[in-house]
């Protein structure tokens, strides 16, 4: 594949790219180049793991490059999800692999990794240590979000190694891209300063979109900066929160119902839940969308691209309840595949009912 193919792929994937410049220059001189993505195993997988993010690792394979998948079950554990119940975080963090199989991922494209054989590694520990050497404490606090936590919350000590242990672990995968959330851009800016003084490979960010709530745009609260990239985190789809996401096992009624109370001002893009799932979901996973309706108001309806469906939005020509049907009926095509494995694959389905039956905690 030509180099600007390649570089065309990356784009769709990263809404921000430090920089594009060094990934060009990487691309040149790699034609495999290694890059991870890494989960906390919590709770039920819900668009933006299920459906989004196998969007962007089939882009990042068409692009010639091979894919961590970082299970981050220390993560988890150390900031309290499943309980802190380590065994049923790495439970989880089985599920999730199932969940990307019914996605359609390549698995034998994809390396799977654990935090948890690498803490068993003293070398690990040392990168730690030395990436810790390198923070301030004020820094430490700062980037806790991307931990979901905010610098102003009471926090345990022990989450204070949380940033400590992400930006070593790109260090420690020995990783040319670090293609995570714009929620993690933080720990990703401080590796990158930390591999020039310390003359370690510099990672270049390609930081993905962070999928929208249900609920729309969110004023952020508790945050150092009242900015652009806090607002996006505040307001992202988040498992916590289930009346706000959607999620993998949901069924076509629930979709529809959750989808019938999202966001969706007319005429309005900026905020709009169901024209960003519009933008990041299905049109990339659909060549179409088709909307019923009856002929008063216009007649059936089929959209090829979401530009097209942008215009006749702002334009008024398409309502937002009839943006809701297609929407709705949209995710449900295509969440269905996942879906349905779960329920007829009899271990997917014994990981999922262990899922669901613990209680997730923040």
């Amino acid at each position: 594949m030509e180099l600007e193919d390649r570089l065309t792929h990356l784009k769709q994937v990263g809404e921000e790219i430090i920089t594009e410049q060094e990934l060009r220059t990487l691309l040149e001189s790699n034609s495999h180049p290694t890059a991870y993505d890494g989960f906390e195993p919590s709770g039920l997988a819900h668009l933006p793991f299920g459906v989004l993010r196998p969007i962007l690792v089939d882009e990042m394979q068409r692009a010639g490059v091979r894919m961590k998948l970082w299970i981050a079950d220390w993560f988890a554990w150390v900031n309290n999800k499943m309980g802190g119940d380590l065994a049923k975080i790495q439970e989880v963090g089985r599920y999730f692999v199932e969940v990307w199989k019914a996605a359609g991922v390549d698995m034998s494209k994809v390396d799977v990794l654990w935090t948890s054989e690498a803490a068993a590694n003293e070398e690990y520990w040392k990168k730690v240590v030395t990436v810790a050497q390198n923070f301030t404490l004020a820094r430490a606090q700062r980037a806790l979000t991307i931990a979901g936590r905010t610098s102003k919350e009471s926090v345990q000590a022990a989450q204070l190694l949380y940033p400590m242990m992400q930006v070593a672990d790109i260090f420690w995968l020995d990783v040319d891209i670090c293609q995570l959330g714009l929620d993690q851009r933080r720990a990703n800016i401080l590796a990158r300063e930390i591999a020039d003084k310390m003359k370690w490979k510099k990672p270049v960010a390609v930081h993905h979109h962070m999928l929208i709530g249900l609920q729309g745009k969110k004023e952020p609260e508790g945050f150092d900066e009242n900015g652009a990239l806090d607002a996006e985190i505040a307001s992202k789809m988040s498992k916590s929160k289930p009346e706000t996401s959607i999620f993998v096992h949901d069924s076509a009624e629930v979709i529809a119902r959750k989808i019938n109370s999202a966001y969706c001002p007319p005429k309005v893009v900026e905020g709009n839940a169901l024209t960003e799932y519009s933008r990041y979901i299905v049109f990339r996973k659909r060549k179409s969308m088709k909307i019923e309706r009856p002929e008063k108001y216009g007649g059936n309806v089929e959209f090829t691209s979401y530009q097209e469906l942008e215009e006749a939005y702002v334009a008024g020509k398409l309502h937002p309840a009839d943006l809701k049907k297609g929407v709705g009926a949209s995710l449900d095509e295509i969440i269905r595949p996942i879906r349905e494995h779960f329920e007829k694959d009899p271990s997917a389905r014994r990981l999922y009912e262990a899922v669901k039956s613990t209680d997730s905690t923040r």
